[in-house]
Parts: structure tokens; sequence; C-alpha cells
């Protein structure tokens, strides 16, 4: 489910350069490895089949919002020209796919509809999956977690309500089951409930969190926990840090800040910058993500909730203004549904119809 790289340890001596190897095996495929070859052929094929069913389950608000209205014009027209075009760009626009995507999508389809008319209600779903596939796919990019950069660090930032602490605990837990060593760190320092709730996670998955009292300098957490993890020889350190709203700019300051004392312990730190956005905020989301984006530089971004909103077209709005790698999405309350992003399965299961496994 998850791509990550860690390290490679050998009893040979040491070389200035560590190679990395993929770390692509979860519990349920290293069972099916022990299996005969149709066996595993199987049981891959259920697994994928289990992920699409949750991955559509999960996306059923947005899919109800934009595929439902979709299929209801495409049934009545079988021809697709400038009115059928005018009602799906409408339908895309009311799932917060945003003007400038919609634009894009359209367009496609109007161009594609000019070499050779399409006037098949299937024709004109695979078009559209083509030209939504244009805008997602270029930020299907999968968190790397590099070898050379021990501690890795993930700087989670966001604001209050999108998500992040959990999001921290189930990366932590996934991180864990994939062999990696994971240490938290407390940079919410201005909530104590935001401790307590790290902390929770912590005991849970057995993983250490470095803190501070209320009230203490959150980039002077994050140093210190940063410092522990590299006498520990952990591969990982995942830091929380205050919600706040992009509009705040004592708050902005406070990520540059510790940013830059991070930096000091490796340059190349934090090695992630990962914005959580709340799906459901829709267009917000977005203006999130640009705010954030120029006030810190953003490199991943992991979109939630979106089992719980008809929102879920902002993200080929985000993919498309800001072609920032979009790293996970969440799709639940359960760690496995903390998916790594992959467009073609995002996409064919928004499309896809109540009884199938495609569009």
């Amino acid at each position: 489910m998850f791509n990550f790289l860690k390290k490679q340890k050998t009893d040979t001596a040491s070389t200035d350069t560590e190679k990395d190897i993929p770390l692509s095996v979860s519990s349920e495929t290293t069972k099916a490895a022990e299996l005969p070859t149709e066996s595993v052929e199987n049981h891959q094929e259920k697994k994928s089949k289990g992920f699409f069913s949750r991955l559509k389950k999960g996306l059923h608000k947005t899919r109800n919002n934009l595929t439902q209205g979709l299929s209801q014009l495409l049934q009545d027209n079988t021809k697709l020209d400038g009115a059928l075009l005018e009602e799906i760009e409408t339908q895309l626009i009311v799932a917060d796919v945003g003007i400038n995507a919609t634009t894009r999508i359209i367009d496609a389809l109007r161009e594609r509809n000019k070499k050779q008319p399409l006037q098949d209600t299937n024709e004109i779903f695979n078009h559209l999956h083509d030209a939504m596939t244009e805008i997602l796919h270029p930020v299907e990019q999968p968190l790397v977690i590099s070898t050379a950069k021990q501690p890795f660090m993930i700087l989670m930032i966001g604001i209050n309500g999108a998500g992040k602490t959990t999001t921290i605990g189930k990366l932590a837990q996934t991180f864990q089951s994939q062999g990696l060593s994971v240490l938290l760190a407390a940079g919410d320092t201005f909530r104590a409930a935001a401790v307590e709730q790290l902390q929770e996670w912590g005991k849970r998955i057995d993983v250490p969190v470095i803190a501070q009292q209320t009230g203490s300098d959150s980039a002077s957490v994050i140093y210190d926990a940063f410092e522990a993890a590299k006498a520990r020889n952990i591969d990982i350190i995942i830091a929380d840090t205050a919600g706040r709203l992009h509009t705040q700019d004592n708050l902005m300051d406070e990520l540059s800040k510790i940013k830059r004392v991070v930096s000091k312990l490796d340059n190349n730190a934090p090695h992630e910058i990962m914005l959580v956005l709340d799906a459901g905020t829709g267009q917000n989301a977005l203006n999130q993500a640009q705010q954030f984006n120029k006030a810190i530089g953003i490199t991943g971004i992991t979109l939630t909730k979106l089992d719980g909103t008809a929102k879920g077209g902002i993200i080929f709005a985000i993919a498309n203004q800001l072609a920032i790698p979009i790293r996970f999405i969440g799709v639940g309350e359960k760690p496995d549904d903390l998916r790594s992003f992959k467009s073609d399965e995002f996409i064919s299961a928004l499309l896809a119809k109540e009884d199938t496994h495609t569009f």
C-alpha cells in the first residue's frame, strides 16, 4: 500500500554511500508470498478488490454528487454536444473540481469530440477518465524515505481540525509496521490536549514521544526531538505543529523558525513538509495550500476526510493549480484507510457504478 525506502543493513564494512532498497512488503503481502503462485494471484486480486471497494465506499458522497449526476445526464443524452458539455461542466463545478480544472477537463472532452464525435456513454466516461488522469497523474508521487538522511524528518502542518495528529499516528504505525523506527515530536505546545493526544498514540503503538510543557517554544521541542532521534539512530521523526490558520502571520512565522532551527542540525531538514488538508473545506483547502506553500514551501499533501464530504473534487483543483505531490488520502478511520495516493485507482473509484469495480 505504501511505497517507502529503508536502510539496507549488512555485516560488511560501511561505505560512504548507503543503498536504498524498496520496502513495499506489508504483512499481508508477506503471507501471500508463502502461498502457491495461483493462490498468491488470487490473494492479490482479492486484496486489490478489497482496497478498491473501501476506496469506492469512502468516496461515495463525492461520487454520488458527481457521477450520479453525470450518469443521469448521459442516460438522457447519447451524443456529446455543446449543451451536454455545459451540463457536465456544471456538475464538475458543483463537486468542487474548481473553475480552472473543470475548464481543462471540458476543453479536453471538446477537442476529443471534434476529432471523432462521442456518442456512447462508456466512451464519454472513458475520455472523462483520461482528462482527469492528465490532471492527477503528475502529482502521484509516493513519499520516499531516503537512507542518506537519518533521521528523516517529516514536519506536519495544517489548521486545527484537519486531522493532522491522527494522520501522524497512522503514518507512524505504518512506518513501524514496515520495519522503520519512529520518534514523534509534540511541537503543538499551544494546546495541552494536542500533546496528550500524541502521547496516547505513542503509547498505543509503542513509539517514543518527545514533549515539553504547554507554552514551551515549539522550535526548541522539535530541535530536542531531532537530537534525540540522532542519538538513538531513529529512522524517522514526525513533528507535530500547532494547528493554525494560514492568515495568522505570527504562527506562520513560527513554522519558518522551526525550519530554520532544525536546519542547523541537518541542512536538508525538514526533509518533508507535509500539509494536511480537510477535503470537506472545499475551495478553502486550496486557499490554505496556496498560503502555506507561499509561507514555508510544501513538499507533500495529505488530503483527509474524503469519506465525509461531497467536495472530494477539490483534489483536482489542488493538483491543477499547485502541482504539489499528493502523498496520501484518508477515506476512513482505520489505519488502512490512510492510503498512498494513486490517481488511476482514485478516478476509477470516483467514476465507478454502484455494482461494479470499474466505471
